[in-house]
């Protein structure tokens, strides 16, 4: 057994999982959670129009990461992994991020691909479910991109992609009203549908049996969608959306004002002014696999890349 700490740093969260490993007689690494931890702290603000790092976002950033340093040392991992990724990689100014980083948490932080970034996703996602469930195809909506991928249980990834689009950055280019107006509602959708085209054309999903979903964006529609009056991670993890719970969710998402969204206890606040672009995103998903596929139905993972980044370095 090894206790490892994972790091996730994305474009609108930062998040921590501790955790005990144990490999199984059949090599498979089963995880023993001791702490996993979520904050908001916006790195990738800005950066699409700017391409660069905004400093209020870098000190949130920094603060959040002091906290997680003194949280490893306190349980003791033996190792630890961080992964950057939208946000860092698309900005000029990201050595500012990996000297912080770096003097912060005394380890570098690791720009991954696209690809890469997709595979620990679906490792993470796929590893409560029975492998006759299967083939799946993992999605991952984050702030600044969408991973795509396929593949089993027993074989692993079969094809992925990333692309940028995801609830930031859809929300800075399309969506600027609160709510929105109908017609930039209209264009988020087109410019989602768009750019996920080319994860699907790389990303064959014909034959996939199971739609698996992970990160903040679906797990906070599956608590709207059941009516939390809090978020409840055990009540999200292998819960279900079918295709028409995905719409209804969307659609009072992007027209609700600010103000009726705050009203919402499974609504993180750090999440309000993007969950409805990071909805129709979902919503897209949704559209493409039950055309595709014939997928009408959504299983929704607690479990994802930060999973996957700690069996990583077990």
């Amino acid at each position: 057994m090894s206790r490892v700490a994972a790091i996730d740093c994305g474009t609108n969260s930062i998040r921590l999982l501790i955790a005990d490993v144990t490999e199984t007689f059949d090599g498979t690494k089963d995880l023993r959670d001791l702490h996993r931890e979520m904050r908001i702290v916006r790195l990738g603000k800005g950066v699409d129009a700017t391409r660069r790092l905004d400093p209020e976002a870098l000190e949130r950033t920094r603060a959040a990461l002091v906290d997680y340093a003194a949280a490893i040392r306190r349980k003791g991992a033996e190792r630890v992994r961080m992964v950057a990724t939208s946000a860092t990689r698309d900005a000029t100014n990201r050595e500012d991020f990996f000297g912080m980083v770096r003097d912060v948490l005394g380890v570098d932080a690791e720009v991954i691909s696209g690809d890469e970034e997709a595979r620990l996703s679906f490792q993470g996602a796929v590893g409560d479910l029975d492998p006759d469930d299967g083939p799946f195809v993992v999605t991952d909506v984050g702030g600044g991109s969408t991973e795509v991928v396929v593949g089993t249980l027993g074989d692993g990834v079969a094809a992925a992609r990333s692309v940028d689009v995801g609830s930031v950055r859809l929300t800075e280019r399309c969506l600027p009203g609160d709510p929105p107006a109908p017609d930039d509602v209209e264009k988020a959708r087109a410019l989602a549908r768009e750019i996920l085209d080319e994860a699907f054309e790389a990303v064959p999903v014909e034959g996939v049996k199971c739609w698996v979903g992970v990160a903040g964006t679906i797990t906070t529609l599956s608590g709207i969608s059941q009516d939390l009056p809090e978020y409840d991670p055990e009540a999200v993890h292998l819960s279900t959306l079918t295709r028409d719970d995905v719409h209804r969710v969307a659609q009072m998402l992007v027209t609700s004002p600010r103000e009726e969204r705050e009203k919402l206890g499974a609504l993180h606040p750090g999440r309000i002014d993007v969950i409805g672009a990071g909805a129709l995103v979902v919503e897209a998903l949704a559209d493409e696999l039950h055309s595709r596929a014939g997928i009408g139905k959504l299983v929704v993972s607690e479990h994802d890349i930060l999973d996957g980044i700690a069996r990583s370095i077990a």
